[in-house]
C-alpha cells in the first residue's frame, strides 16, 4: 500500500506510527520541525518516547501537506483541543480515505467527538470510512512489545479491514467494531474516571476502594455512552473496560497521574507542566458533564472529579460525597 500518514508526534501518535512502519512507509507529522528533524537523525523520540528505536521505514516531517499527500490511511493523534485547528489545514484528501481518530477527548465548546470535528470540517468525506483506534494501549508498553489488543471502530468493512491490517502485528492484535460512538465515547469517559482512580491511589486507598470505583465507573460512563447512541456491548470490550482498567491502574497514564497528583495536595497547573504532555481528562471532564446534563444522566464519580479539578475541592472531600450519597440500587 501506500504510505501511512500518523498526524501528531507524541507519545501515542509516534507508538502508532512504529506499529504502521514495521510493514509500511509511514509519514509522521510533528507540529516542530526540531522533533521532525531529531527523529530522522537519531530515529527516536527524545521528547515523548525516549529510549525506543523507532523502524526504518518511519519517516517525521514538519510539513502537513508532505505527510497526507498520497497517504492510503490518515490517523489523527492531535489532541482534542488541536484538532480543529491542524485538520482545518488539511485539504484534498480522498473522499473515501480511511481516516481514524487515535484522539481520547471531548472538544470543549461543542461538545463534539473527535469523528464528528473530521465530519465537519470535511463535509464531503464518506463518513463511513472515518472512525476510531482506541484500548488498553499505554504507549511505552506497546513500543516495549508487550502484548495487548485494540479495537478500530469503522462504519464500512473494507475501510476497517485496511486498518485492522496495517497495525495488527505479533504483539498489537487489532479487532474491528462498527459502534464509532460507542468506542469513541468510551475512550473520552474514562480519562475523567482515571482521574477519580488516581485521586483514590494518591489518598493511600487499596483494592477494595479500586475495585468499586472501576466498576462504578463503568457503569457511569456506560450509562451515558448508552443515552448517546453507544452500543451496550462495546462498554465491557476494549473500548471501555479494557481501556478503563489499563487508565485507572497505571502511573503511565497521564490521567491517573494527575489524580495522584492532586490527593498529593499539588497544584493541578504544576501536575500538568511536569508532565509536559496532554491530560485529556483535565479538559473532557467539564464537556462530559455538560453531554450528562444534556441527555439527563447522573454522573456523581464525574461530578466529584470536576469538583476537584475546576473548584478547589480536595479530593478527601470528593470521597466523602460519594460514599454518603442517598442509598440505592446497585441497577
Amino acid at each position: 500500500m501506500d504510505h501511512v500518514a500518523v498526524i501528531g508526534a507524541g507519545s501515542w501518535g509516534t507508538a502508532v506510527a512504529a506499529l504502521a512502519a514495521i510493514q509500511h512507509p509511514v509519514v509522521l507529522w510533528s507540529r516542530r520541525p526540531e522533533l521532525a528533524e531529531v527523529i530522522n537523525a537519531t530515529s527516536e523520540n527524545p521528547d515523548y518516547l525516549p529510549g525506543y528505536r523507532l523502524p526504518y521505514g518511519l519517516r517525521a516531517t514538519a510539513d502537513l501537506d508532505e505527510a497526507t499527500e498520497g497517504a492510503a490511511l490518515v490517523a489523527m493523534a492531535v489532541p482534542s483541543h488541536g484538532f480543529r485547528e491542524v485538520l482545518v489545514r488539511m485539504s484534498d484528501l480522498p473522499i473515501d480515505l480511511p481516516l481514524v481518530s487515535l484522539t481520547k477527548g471531548i472538544e470543549e465548546k461543542t461538545l463534539r467527538r473527535m469523528t464528528e470535528v473530521i465530519a465537519e470540517l470535511l463535509p464531503e468525506h464518506n463518513r463511513q470510512t472515518i472512525g476510531v483506534l482506541t484500548g488498553p494501549n499505554l504507549a511505552g508498553e506497546v513500543m516495549a512489545g508487550q502484548p495487548t489488543a485494540a479495537v478500530v471502530a469503522i462504519v464500512e468493512e473494507r475501510a476497517a479491514a485496511v486498518v485492522q491490517k496495517t497495525f495488527m502485528g505479533p504483539t498489537f492484535r487489532v479487532y474491528t467494531n462498527p459502534d464509532v460512538v460507542g468506542c469513541e465515547l468510551a475512550g473520552s469517559l474514562k480519562n475523567v474516571m482515571a482521574i477519580a482512580a488516581g485521586m483514590s491511589t494518591g489518598l493511600g486507598f487499596g483494592d477494595n476502594t479500586r475495585a468499586a470505583l472501576l466498576t462504578r465507573a463503568l457503569a457511569e460512563l456506560t450509562r451515558l455512552g448508552v443515552a448517546l447512541g453507544g452500543q451496550p456491548t462495546t462498554f465491557a470490550g476494549l473500548a471501555g473496560m479494557g481501556d478503563l482498567i489499563a487508565t485507572c491502574t497505571s502511573v503511565q497514564s497521564r490521567n491517573f497521574r494527575v489524580g495522584i497528583g492532586l490527593a498529593q495536595g499539588r497544584k493541578l497547573d504544576d501536575i500538568i507542566e511536569e508532565m509536559k504532555m496532554v491530560a485529556e481528562g483535565v479538559k473532557t471532564t467539564r464537556a462530559v458533564l455538560e453531554l450528562a446534563e444534556q441527555a439527563g444522566v447522573e454522573m456523581p464519580i464525574a461530578t466529584q472529579v470536576a469538583r476537584v479539578l475546576y473548584e478547589g475541592h480536595h479530593p478527601r472531600e470528593a470521597v466523602m460525597s460519594l460514599m454518603t450519597r442517598q442509598a440505592k440500587s446497585e441497577s
